[in-house]
């Protein structure tokens, strides 16, 4: 089983779960920063970072750190790998909700880099993975064919990522919108290809500000109603 570290409030249930996936080559470590941001803002929030499913393959040796899916051979052979690491992730992210007791809605994945591909990757394939996403210098792997229903996606990037350059990801920004997906897309001037600080206070922004489509609808209907129910004068 894949080892994690997790933050769990000493008393009482946590009420928001945020499980965080490290970029290929590093460990869970790599995102203590926005987990410490979290923790401020959401006290009350389980965090989970667990590290990479395998050992670091782009070193000879394997290196120190940890990947999600290797990266290693062409583009085939690197999309059936991430393919075969979406199964894993969902299993991950399911069986720590169901040990907190949290509904999906509550679950929210931030990932960096590979961690962002593979996030964003599995909230294509699966409906009711997690309500938000935050990703940080990802990428789609893939051409999004389809909205993620009731997910709220924040896209978080480097204007000078030379790694993943980040116009690709604000045209596949564009196509979700199109197709009516919740998506912000933040690219920031003078930020490479990092977990990057102000990257992570722009996330915190997005999460205490931004109003999911669902929440706007419900409290539609629920206006509705009460309209509805109001006595006649």
């Amino acid at each position: 089983m894949t080892q994690a570290h997790v933050l769990i409030p000493k008393d009482g249930s946590p009420d928001l779960l945020f499980v965080l996936l490290h970029g290929a080559g590093a460990d869970a470590e790599q995102m203590r920063p926005l987990a410490e941001a979290l923790h401020r803002q959401y006290p009350r929030a389980a965090l989970v970072l667990p590290e990479g499913f395998e050992p670091f393959d782009a070193i000879p040796g394997g290196g120190a750190g940890f990947q999600w899916y290797s990266e290693q051979g062409d583009d085939a052979a690197k999309a059936e790998r991430l393919s075969e690491a979406v199964p894993e992730l969902i299993a991950l992210v399911r069986r720590w909700a169901e040990k907190l007791e949290m509904s999906w809605e509550r679950v929210a994945l931030g990932g960096f880099s590979q961690g962002a591909i593979l996030a964003l990757e599995a909230l294509q394939q699966e409906e009711q993975l997690a309500g938000r996403v935050l990703a940080f210098g990802g990428a789609y792997a893939y051409w999004p064919q389809h909205a993620p229903k009731d997910v709220s996606i924040h896209l978080l990037h480097g204007k000078d990522d030379a790694e993943l350059p980040y116009p690709a990801l604000l045209n596949a920004a564009r196509e979700l919108m199109a197709l009516g997906a919740d998506i912000t897309a933040d690219v920031l001037p003078k930020v490479g290809h990092e977990l990057h600080p102000e990257l992570i206070e722009r996330a915190m922004e997005q999460l205490r500000t931004f109003i999911p489509a669902r929440l706007w609808r419900e409290a539609v209907l629920a206006a509705a109603e009460q309209e509805k129910n109001e006595p006649k004068h």
